[in-house]
C-alpha cells in the first residue's frame, strides 16, 4: 500500500449485473479497441478518486462504517446505455432520489469530516462505464451505434459502500461497508 495511495467510493453491483456489465467492457475491447475501462470493476462511483495516507486507513474506514451504518438498503434500476461524446460510453441508471441523497449525504460527510472529496464530488450523474478513455473519437460513432441499439435493462440492490484502491494498474475492491 502506497503512503498516499489513491481511492474512490462506489456501488458495486454484484452477480450477474457485474458478469453482464463486463461482458459488455469485453465487446468494447474486442470490436473497439477500447479496454481501458477493463481495469475496474462494473460500479457506480459515489466519489472519484482521492488521496488518503494509507497509516490513516483505519480512521477513514470507520468513519464510512459510520456512515453507512445509519443508510438503508434501495434498488437500482439500469436501463439502455448512454454517452459522453466522443469517448464515453455507459450504461445507464434510471433517476433514483435514494441515489441521490445517499451520494450527496457522503458527499458532505467526507467534507465535514475530513476535507474531502474536491468540488469534482458534487457533480453526480451515476452511470457504469463500458468505455473511456481508449475509446478514439474515430471509432466511438461505430461503438456508440452498437450500444445504442441494444435492449438492456436490470434492477440490483443496494446495500454497501464499496471503497477502492488502485493498485498495479488496477482498481481493487478493498473494504465493503454495510448498510
Amino acid at each position: 500500500m502506497d503512503a498516499n495511495a489513491l481511492f474512490f467510493l462506489a456501488l458495486l453491483p454484484g452477480s450477474p449485473v457485474e458478469r453482464e456489465v463486463t461482458a459488455f467492457k469485453e465487446v468494447c475491447a474486442q470490436l473497439f479497441q477500447a479496454s481501458h475501462a477493463l481495469k475496474s470493476p462494473p460500479h457506480i462511483t459515489l466519489i472519484p478518486p482521492f488521496r488518503w495516507p494509507s497509516q490513516q486507513l483505519p480512521v477513514l474506514a470507520g468513519a464510512l462504517q459510520d456512515f453507512a451504518a445509519m443508510q438503508k438498503s434501495f434498488d437500482i434500476t439500469l436501463r439502455g446505455f448512454n454517452c459522453f461524446e466522443p469517448g464515453v460510453i455507459f450504461v445507464d441508471v434510471v433517476e433514483n432520489q435514494q441515489l441521490k441523497m445517499l451520494q450527496s449525504g457522503l458527499f458532505h460527510f467526507l467534507q465535514q469530516a475530513f476535507g474531502l472529496p474536491d468540488e469534482r464530488g458534487k457533480r453526480f450523474h451515476p452511470h457504469m462505464t463500458i468505455a473511456h478513455r481508449d475509446l478514439k473519437p474515430t471509432v466511438f460513432p461505430k461503438a456508440w451505434e452498437h450500444f445504442s441499439n441494444l435492449d438492456y435493462q436490470r434492477t440490483f440492490s443496494v446495500d454497501r459502500l464499496t471503497l477502492l484502491e488502485h493498485a498495479e494498474r488496477m482498481w481493487q475492491a478493498m473494504e465493503e461497508f454495510y448498510f
